[in-house]
């Protein structure tokens, strides 16, 4: 199964798959003076209004999704395509550094390793040393400005201010909006903004985002599933230091003995030459995802053909799913995923009798 679907999943499934660090509890209580109370909209304005800082700091994740510990090592486990199944179990810790929209690093820290993705101006790197690789790519002149504010860190994982601009951007008249007792994290007062379905069909409970007081920079994310006291989900920065970091952290150069690629990024085509470009084939319609419902309890399915069968990170998937009538089930605590023999796959924040149903009705 490739990642190509993953974009497709509800919003409150992205925590279950891109985030990068580990929480050793819940968010903690408020310590010191309280902040001047606000409104939920209030604290959503507080939030639009915060303008990215320089930082340096550190941030934790931990999933607590019901799935098996995956192997270490087999097929398919040094793809870096199947990196993602990896986070989806266990602790993880990285580091982030960030100067402007055209300097940033990530540390993923695994064990005796790490992974660094690193942006500085139009260069980026990514690097693995637990294999001693690297990949180099250059970011055209003409991209630069329509490149999002850290691709270099993007396949690796989501700081907690990135991951909960994209809950918060789907925010809906499904979702009730609160704000519960002030948090501290990372030594920073917090205010709590709490997201909770109104409809009882999604396995989501509730989402908690802790957003600072001062800045208005979301600190932590933290998902709860229906029906279970403790989160099944929790990134939240442990130490933060706002202001630039040392310039060298964003110079990097592969190490001696570095396996290197070279990746080529194809021109962005703009103005005239856009307008006067041959188009290319279109894409059928029936090739594309289609969601019924709307909302936390929305299914989104993929047509055939969007597993690859030979893929690492099937050969890893088997591993994780169990076999249900039709074809298997990756159940977690904060969503499902159906995929049939046929090759169709379905997807969402419902039980699995909610699939299997969408699945009988096409």
């Amino acid at each position: 199964m490739t990642r190509k679907w993953l974009r497709w999943l509800p919003a409150v499934a992205v925590p279950a798959v891109i985030a990068a660090s580990a929480l050793a509890g819940s968010l903690p209580a408020s310590a010191g003076d309280p902040l001047p109370s606000k409104t939920p909209e209030q604290v959503l304005q507080l939030i639009a209004q915060h303008r990215e800082p320089a930082l340096s700091g550190t941030f934790e994740q931990s999933s607590e999704l019901g799935l098996p510990e995956l192997p270490k090592t087999g097929a398919g486990t040094d793809s870096s395509s199947t990196a993602w199944l990896e986070l989806l179990t266990g602790p993880h810790t990285a580091r982030v550094y960030r100067d402007g929209p055209d300097n940033a690093r990530i540390q993923i820290m695994d064990r005796l390793a790490e992974r660094n993705a690193v942006r500085h101006g139009n260069d980026v790197w990514f690097y693995n040393s637990k294999d001693n690789t690297a990949a180099h790519l250059q970011i055209p002149a003409d991209a630069a400005s329509q490149t999002g504010r850290h691709d270099a860190g993007k396949e690796a994982t989501a700081t907690p201010d990135e991951l909960a601009a994209m809950l918060l951007a789907k925010i809906d008249p499904s979702t009730d909006v609160t704000v519960g007792d002030d948090v501290q994290v990372a030594g920073r007062p917090a205010y709590n903004l709490v997201l909770t379905p109104k409809t009882e069909a999604t396995l989501v409970a509730s989402i908690a985002v802790a957003v600072d007081g001062q800045t208005g920079l979301p600190l932590g994310v933290e998902v709860k599933a229906r029906g279970q006291s403790e989160p099944a989900f929790r990134v939240a920065y442990t130490s933060l230091a706002l202001g630039a970091p040392d310039a060298s952290v964003f110079t990097f150069s592969p190490p001696p003995g570095a396996t290197v690629k070279e990746i080529q990024v194809p021109q962005h085509k703009h103005g005239n030459d856009a307008a006067n470009a041959t188009p290319p084939a279109a894409k059928d319609s029936a090739g594309k995802p289609a969601v019924t419902g709307s909302g936390w309890d929305s299914i989104v399915e993929f047509p055939a053909g969007t597993a690859s069968p030979a893929s690492d990170a099937t050969a890893l998937l088997q591993q994780a799913t169990v076999p249900v009538q039709g074809g298997r089930l990756l159940s977690t605590a904060l969503v499902n995923v159906l995929v049939l023999d046929d090759g169709r796959v379905f997807a969402g924040s419902v039980p699995p009798e909610r699939l299997q149903a969408a699945a009988a009705q096409k």
